[in-house]
């Protein structure tokens, strides 16, 4: 399976040296089934500003193999389909390592991310190396698709890949089952790909034969899931195939992409339902995203005695990641695997970052890359820490902690998100259930902080990004996705930069000296900051450029209790699903932040730029029509938006807007300066802004263009 890289295989050591060598492998297998490893590539790290430190960055793979009828890998998926002939089943992970020269100026800590899409997010922070941090990253998708494609070699400049097996039948009969793809806001007579979120869909038709698929259109789709104006298309008028002007239908022959007798109509979406064979294990990105961080930690050497380059280095670890990587690591943990082969604690921390479901990968055909549109997983089982009882999709009393709690192998937690968490990636129930009718409890473990009115990943920060005319541009921000469109409003600059800044000094000693990071701090209905999502119950005023009834209540993106069949298992988002199309059975209830009579949420952290506001900051956006017309109207996926205040009250009256102008709020420039020190001294004070960071934000402040 493996044989294209057989030929990176080091030169066994012979006589004395090999007898010490083989104590070093017996006591690196001892730590994790990582088996070998090889360096790519290591280059140096140009110098930093302000720091000392000389870092290099250190590209390879990891071999490893995992035993099925071990508890902690049994859990995944199909993994007694995917085994070699001694019955282990094998993968290879990329991974890269950022890492001081000399290791004696290492902290102890490591960082552990988990790659976006093959992407490493974030990248590696100044402040980390100035720590002198070790950030290491590896691969976990091995769908093999587009960015996560398998290579021959890692890179420092690459992508991270995951090569895993397919599940197979009696006598190695292939597997085959259902796949969906879409095609959206695409136009004219060329084929197009099936995409999920930027990637192909990992999947490719068993047959060209297009009566063996089911293509059907659609005119329409909301919120609620519910469908208008479907038309099945005919097998006689479609193609798996690649066409353009010089190559008309039925074009040439490619199972990736779907080529129409009449053309793509912008206005409508286009939904194929195909049978494929195949299907990737990948749960095992669980197991070896485990066994990479465990080996780096704790290994001296692997089992042909290549030296771990971080041996005998890292005290303490936290796991890491962003969006899709953080949905990754809530999934991970809910699974158990922070518990290495061992039965080991691997990562004393985990900073899962916007990210507020657990990932959709352990289960037959899953599309990892999904981002929770229509037909989507992710939002299944508990979404909470704690044990807790799911009345209204009928599952049992259960929360994410369970299994590492049993196991005594829970890191500690910080979660943070923003406002597009809440309005387009379906957050809200892991604050107060499905029901919604009480906030529910965190352990002592878990910091949550809320970063109010913010984009998803935060905004470009800073002041004349607010101003027309000055950062503020005319055109609407893009909404992320599988060719979304565009908003009607520009983008929102509110940032979380900072307060990261400040979350990362206290997960490092909270993780480090056992010093606890601020209190929890975001909307809760006990509180009165959190109500359903609707315009009445948030109290969100009328504004300009927006729709009057603005946010209705199937605005917001819900969470949708699918049926997946009987094969499915809800809590832990693992099965086989019957069909790409589930039902849904229901449509469960939202919340999001009040706002105050601007439209600007209520019951965050403390935030510069919120507590001087410049105008409305929104954690969504309205798609508008154009090229790109199926989601006009609708919530344009999870992108925010923003609407600046009027300079003067004469120009608020006459664009009817409710807000105070700039000059009624601030008076001059000068006051503004005051505004945003006051905020700044405030955010310091509670522990959300580091004094660097506040200077410069007040520094900025002197030097923008506000009431100048």
């Amino acid at each position: 399976m493996f044989a294209w890289l057989e030929k990176t295989r080091m030169k066994k050591p012979s006589g004395a040296i090999a007898a010490s060598l083989f104590g070093l492998a017996l006591c690196a297998s001892s730590h994790a089934r990582v088996t070998r490893i090889v360096i790519d590539e290591t280059i140096a790290l140009p110098p930093a500003g302000g720091v000392s430190i000389p870092y290099e960055q250190v590209a390879g793979r990891a071999f490893g193999e995992l035993d099925p009828k071990l508890p902690g890998n049994a859990i995944i998926q199909d993994i007694e389909l995917a085994k070699d002939a001694d019955g282990k089943v094998r993968y290879v992970a990329s991974f890269l390592i950022f890492k001081p020269v000399d290791m004696a100026k290492a902290s102890g800590l490591m960082w552990h991310d988990v790659p976006n899409r093959g992407r490493i997010l974030p990248a590696f922070a100044p402040e980390e190396r100035a720590f002198g941090d070790i950030v290491l990253a590896s691969a976990w998708q091995g769908d093999n698709s587009g960015a996560t494609a398998v290579r021959p070699t890692a890179s420092v400049a690459g992508m991270q890949f995951l090569q895993v097996p397919v599940a197979r039948g009696p006598g190695g009969a292939p597997i085959t089952g259902e796949v969906l793809g879409r095609i959206v806001n695409r136009s004219g007579k060329a084929s197009q790909p099936l995409l999920v979120q930027t990637n192909p869909v990992p999947y490719k038709p068993v047959s060209l034969d297009t009566t063996k698929s089911k293509l059907v259109s659609r005119g329409g789709e909301n919120m609620r899931g519910e469908v208008t104006d479907e038309v099945a298309i005919a097998a006689s008028d479609w193609a798996w195939a690649q066409c353009d002007a010089n190559n008309p239908f039925p074009g040439k022959p490619d199972p990736t992409q779907i080529c129409l007798k009449n053309g793509f109509d912008p206005a409508r979406l286009y939904q194929v339902v195909f049978t494929a064979a195949d299907p990737y294990v990948l749960g095992i990105g669980f197991a070896a995203w485990r066994d990479v961080g465990a080996f780096f930690k704790k290994a001296n050497a692997d089992d042909s005695g290549s030296p771990n380059p971080l041996a005998r280095r890292v005290t303490h670890s936290i796991a890491r990641g962003i969006s899709q990587s953080g949905n990754y690591l809530r999934g991970w943990l809910h699974l158990g695997f922070n518990q290495d082969e061992t039965g080991g604690m691997v990562h004393d921390g985990m900073w899962p970052i916007i990210a507020g479901r657990r990932i959709a990968l352990n289960f037959r055909w899953a599309q990892p890359d999904g981002v929770l549109e229509l037909y989507q997983a992710g939002s299944e089982g508990p979404q909470w820490w704690l044990p807790h009882p799911d009345p209204v999709r009928g599952l049992p009393a259960a929360g994410i902690l369970d299994r590492c709690t049993a196991t005594r192998t829970c890191p500690k937690v910080i979660e943070h998100f923003g406002s597009a968490e809440v309005w387009a990636l379906k957050l809200t129930p892991e604050w107060v259930g499905t029901d919604g009718n009480s906030d529910l409890p965190l352990p002592d473990t878990v910091r949550r902080y809320y970063i109010a009115s913010s984009t998803h990943g935060g905004g470009a920060g800073g002041f004349d990004t607010s101003l027309p005319g000055v950062g503020l541009p005319k055109s609407g921000a893009a909404c992320p996705g599988n060719n979304f469109g565009t908003g009607v409003l520009p983008a929102n600059p509110m940032p979380h930069t900072q307060t990261m800044n400040a979350l990362r000094v206290h997960f490092r000693d909270w993780v480090t000296k056992g010093t606890p990071p601020p209190p929890s701090r975001y909307p809760m209905l006990a509180r009165q900051t959190l109500a359903e999502a609707n315009k009445a119950a948030l109290g969100f005023p009328t504004l300009p450029g927006l729709r009057s009834s603005l946010p209705e209540a199937d605005f917001i993106m819900p969470v949708h209790d699918y049926d997946w069949g009987p094969r499915f298992n809800a809590q832990d988002g693992s099965g086989i699903p019957a069909s790409a199309v589930p039902r849904i059975k229901q449509v469960l209830k939202m919340f999001a932040p009040k706002v105050d009579g601007d439209g600007n949420e209520l019951g965050g952290v403390p935030v510069v730029l919120r507590d001087a506001p410049l105008g409305t900051y929104l954690g969504w956006n309205v798609t508008a029509g154009g090229d790109k017309p199926f989601h006009k109207d609708q919530i344009c996926d999870y992108v925010g938006g923003m609407i600046p205040f009027a300079r003067t009250a004469a120009e608020r009256e006459a664009q009817h807007d409710p807000r105070l102008s700039l000059q009624e709020r601030y008076g001059s420039h000068e006051g503004y300066v005051a505004a945003v020190s006051k905020a700044a001294t405030r955010a310091m004070a509670e522990g959300f802004l580091l004094p660097a960071d506040a200077a410069a934000l007040v520094k900025a402040a002197e030097n923008s263009a506000v009431l100048r």
